[in-house]
């Protein structure tokens, strides 16, 4: 039987990975096989590619080429990760999908969002999340979050998007709501602006319930 595919998305600073990581301990504890991924990266390949889209030196990188790069690493990790792990039963949780790509690189760089979706059709062959949770958080104290993140734990190799201005942000959060809005049977929007315990609960909840099915 095919696994459960689960997504989150949200902007830099919204909790995603937290939140992430306290589901698949919650998984694990209950004896339900999963798999805990992320995107970009994911596999050697992927984490090569994670490295040149993610580093602040990287100003000159092309939006169309960024598009390309994000393309290549998740075919990559369709292959050696996501499809085998579905195929097998597992369930999959993973930091970032397509959605990212149509929130950053679409709304976010300015990219015809039509052809981001062409793309990702013959890069997923048409594989959709069972359930995308959307932690979704006012861009500005998400970006503060995230900067002071990164000073905390010298995180400076990875903070290429973090480095974009407050404008760019408020696109990518307001095209994750257009999103959610346009894909209701799919997404499931939960408010990052509360203590991780509640947050998860939410997300628990909502897990709970698509595995019930």
């Amino acid at each position: 039987m095919r696994g459960r595919f689960v997504t989150f998305e949200g902007i830099e600073g919204s909790g995603k990975s937290t939140q992430i990581s306290l589901l698949q301990s919650y998984l694990a504890g209950k004896g339900i096989p999963v798999v805990l991924t992320r995107e970009p990266g994911g596999t050697p390949i992927g984490d090569q590619i994670r490295r040149i889209l993610l580093d602040p030196a990287n100003k000159a990188l092309d939006p169309l080429a960024e598009l390309l790069l994000y393309g290549a690493s998740r075919a990559q990790h369709l292959r050696e990760v996501i499809r085998p792990a579905l195929a097998s039963g597992t369930v999959v949780l993973c930091d970032r999908f397509s959605d990212a790509t149509l929130a950053y690189q679409g709304f976010g760089r300015g990219l015809a969002t039509g052809g981001i979706e062409e793309l990702d059709r013959i890069v997923t062959a048409g594989l959709r999340p069972d359930l995308t949770v959307l932690i979704d958080i006012d861009a500005r104290t998400g970006l503060g979050r995230a900067r002071g993140r990164n000073a905390d734990q010298g995180l400076h190799a990875e903070s290429r998007f973090e480095d974009e201005d407050i404008a760019f942000h408020t696109r990518v959060r307001d095209g994750y709501l257009l999103l959610a809005e346009k894909d209701r049977d799919r997404y499931r929007i939960v408010n990052g602006d509360r203590t991780p315990e509640k947050i998860q609960a939410d997300i628990r909840n909502l897990v709970d319930r698509l595995l019930a099915d």
